[in-house]
């Protein structure tokens, strides 16, 4: 596989993708080429600093004189910045140069870029971001996690087949268990929105759809897919991720406080380790955007260099399992006997 990474995305880039970039190709024998994208003075001495040679076949710098900032609006800066790192390593996927890209940017840019040039795949509107999450029995993904917060029902139809071909083809998973976000179990709950999202998945073939589930089913219950437009998935994704970093401190306080738990805490060292290792965003690396035509892999804002080291993975076995052939065959297969998608 041939990687373009955004090497200028991120809250701490250049620094964690030039490493990201060097733990990968230590460890992913697959990986043919990284590209690195972004200003080229700049990485040349991020490089020389990291110890990463430039003679290596498997790693080249492309430069991109622009970089997208994180608080910037990023389809107003794909359409200004023309030579920006997200652009120039898009435009090498779209032409073929690349097989993947991977960016901890700006995660509005990427999304509009990736529609702008790489288009979506046929019957599909909207693109979706597919984050997973760790629970009981595994991984769950929240789908839509940000790409699109004024979702259609027919776009979370288009989410759950491709959050199933996507779980199938990459997780090995044969029968994933698809559930709708809403404000309870009952198939009678929800909005209006939620309401006609639950009657056409109910009608939808191909997919193990088991009905609406609450929050703390992500964690609790066996689903292999979430669905909800990318507002709420955005907030519910946040509101996870702080909740976790809001319970080790408190576990710390609490046990610090007092000797006796101190002691104990030593003991289980290792499963605290476990637990941390589990709930780490910086273990699942990145977050496949499905829909689009093209292997596209958003990482964490402020990821380290061990989560662009698993962005890479996650994009290598995208590629590897051809997950988009994979969408597009369970698209047609559903079109071609139902009308859900309309």
């Amino acid at each position: 596989m041939k990687v373009a990474l955004d090497a200028m995305g991120g809250d701490n880039a250049p620094g964690v993708n030039i490493g990201g970039a060097i733990d990968a190709l230590r460890s992913y024998s697959k990986i043919e080429h990284i590209y690195l994208v972004g200003d080229e003075a700049i990485l040349l001495e991020e490089c020389k600093q990291q110890g990463l040679p430039l003679n290596d076949p498997r790693v080249s710098i492309v430069h991109a004189p622009e970089a997208v900032e994180m608080g910037e609006s990023g389809a107003k800066a794909v359409r200004r910045k023309k030579q920006s790192s997200i652009n120039v390593a898009m435009n090498m996927v779209k032409e073929g140069q690349a097989d993947a890209f991977v960016s901890a940017g700006n995660t509005g840019a990427v999304v509009a870029c990736a529609t702008i040039k790489l288009r979506t795949l046929p019957e599909v509107d909207r693109a979706g971001i597919a984050t997973a999450i760790p629970n009981e029995h595994g991984l769950c993904h929240i789908l839509d996690a940000g790409a699109n917060p004024e979702a259609k029902p027919e776009h979370l139809v288009a989410y759950a087949v491709m959050g199933s071909a996507y779980v199938r083809g990459v997780m090995g998973e044969q029968d994933p268990k698809v559930g709708l976000m809403s404000n309870g179990e009952e198939d009678e709950k929800g909005t209006t929105f939620t309401k006609e999202t639950f009657k056409r998945l109910k009608e939808t073939p191909g997919i193990n759809f088991v009905g609406n589930v609450e929050g703390r089913d992500l964690f609790e219950k066996d689903l292999d897919v979430v669905l909800c437009d990318g507002f709420v998935g955005n907030i519910m994704l946040k509101t996870v991720e702080a909740t976790a970093k809001a319970v080790s401190k408190w576990l710390k306080t609490e046990i610090k406080g007092n000797p006796l738990r101190l002691a104990g805490a030593v003991l289980a060292k290792g499963a605290f380790q476990a637990m941390k290792d589990k709930g780490n965003y910086e273990t699942y690396g990145g977050s496949p955007l499905l829909g689009v035509n093209g292997v596209v892999i958003i990482a964490h804002g402020s990821s380290s260099a061990l989560a662009i080291r698993n962005a890479i993975r996650v994009a290598n076995e995208s590629v590897e399992n051809r997950i988009n052939e994979k969408i597009e065959a369970l698209l047609e297969e559903i079109t071609a006997t139902s009308s859900i998608l309309d």
